[in-house]
């Protein structure tokens, strides 16, 4: 294992781990634990190919690649889907059925937005995401549910929309706005160490968290 494994594949494993952890506390319906927990999961997942780079990783087998895609899955597959249906909870019901499919979409468009990624990787030329980036669905889900605005229908909704761009053909550019990336690092930052600023019992940074995600998710719609 020790010839196939580097330094940015432990964090990729911190990435799973996180997204493991979230399950647990959705299961234990510890949601704002287990919302936290997601967020923390996408800054190990956007630091593992930064890490990578910078000890100039060879991966001629792609052990990196698969390691960080199967991390993934658990933490922006898994972790939303069980969050959503956990937090859903209704009782048997037609419209439990939609949330148990709603979440089975999650995890499946997350699987072959993943899948694709790695089978086309470096035989397209693009700076581009192909498809909705797949921790922006656990990003979306976090901050709706912190902003303290989670209603089951918009959450529902929104699982749906995500999951479907998710495996589209339509491209989202990388994240290169430098003042959009410090500001939303800092609203990260005050939702992990839970410093509350609220108005009316709306959680600020949350909420503007999600509506940058959501103009992100929805710009690029519109431009196609």
């Amino acid at each position: 294992m020790k010839n196939f494994i580097a330094v940015s594949d432990f964090i990729s494993l911190l990435n799973m781990s996180s997204g493991f952890l979230a399950i647990i506390c959705s299961i234990n319906k510890d949601f704002h634990m287990a919302a936290i927990l997601m967020i923390i999961a996408i800054i190990f997942d956007s630091s593992d190919g930064w890490v990578a780079r910078k000890i100039n990783r060879q991966d001629e087998l792609g052990f990196g690649k698969n390691i960080d895609s199967l991390s993934d899955i658990v933490s922006f597959g898994v972790a939303p889907s069980i969050f959503l249906y956990t937090c859903i909870n209704t009782t048997p019901s037609i419209f439990q059925i939609i949330v148990i499919l709603t979440s089975l979409l999650i995890v499946i468009c997350g699987i072959l937005r993943l899948t694709r990624y790695n089978v086309i990787a470096g035989k397209i030329e693009t700076s581009d995401f192909i498809g909705f980036p797949i921790p922006g669905i656990s990003l979306i889900i976090a901050s709706l549910y912190l902003s303290g605005l989670f209603n089951p229908y918009i959450a529902i909704m929104l699982s749906i929309m995500v999951s479907l761009v998710m495996i589209s053909n339509i491209r989202y550019p990388k994240f290169d706005n430098m003042p959009l990336i410090a500001i939303s690092c800092i609203l990260i930052l005050l939702l992990i160490l839970q410093i509350n600023i609220k108005i009316y019992s709306i959680n600020i940074p949350a909420l503007l968290l999600l509506l940058f995600c959501l103009y992100y998710l929805i710009i690029n719609l519109i431009k196609k």
